[in-house]
């Protein structure tokens, strides 16, 4: 049995793919690696086959995460159904993602926010061309939220081996 879980923001340049490095490190970690297919899009096109920014790579390898090797794409329809978690950054990319998804899939497209602690906090604001202070919060919200996720599906994943 794989999960597979989309991690999506706008322009596949920050967030999601430092949850999709973060959420990698912690299943690796985890000895789960092989349970999990992980993978991350953006809402928009104009950044596909792009790495994530500087400012990114660097947030993430200063928490030892490392993900220079993932490139920008667009989340398709096809993504929706496929992926069994479809995890947005914002209520806006949840709204269009749920636009997206095909009729029998809509309710599928969650926020990642939504396995945090509760935070009172639904939206991971967009660090891009912010400040590194910008940076850290943001993975800091999608440490705390990927922990969660993994720490709910983890029973499933052992149940299943």
């Amino acid at each position: 049995m794989t999960i597979g879980i989309l991690f999506v923001c706008t322009a596949n340049l920050c967030r999601s793919p430092t949850a999709e490095g973060v959420f990698r490190s912690l299943v690796t970690k985890a000895g789960l690696a092989e349970a999990f297919e992980i993978d991350s899009a953006g809402t928009g096109a104009s950044h596909v086959g792009q790495p994530p920014t500087p400012a990114a790579i660097d947030a993430a390898a200063a928490r030892g995460y490392d993900i220079t090797g993932i490139r920008a794409r667009q989340i398709t329809s096809e993504d929706i159904e496929r992926f069994d978690y479809v995890l947005g950054m914002t209520r806006g990319h949840l709204a269009e993602m749920r636009w997206l998804a095909p009729r029998d899939f809509a309710d599928k497209p969650q926020l990642l926010m939504n396995y945090a602690p509760p935070l009172g906090i639904l939206d991971i604001p967009d660090p891009f061309g912010g400040t590194t202070d910008d940076y850290e919060r943001a993975i800091g919200l999608i440490e705390s939220a990927t922990r969660g996720l993994l720490a709910r599906l983890t029973p499933q994943v052992k149940r299943a081996i």
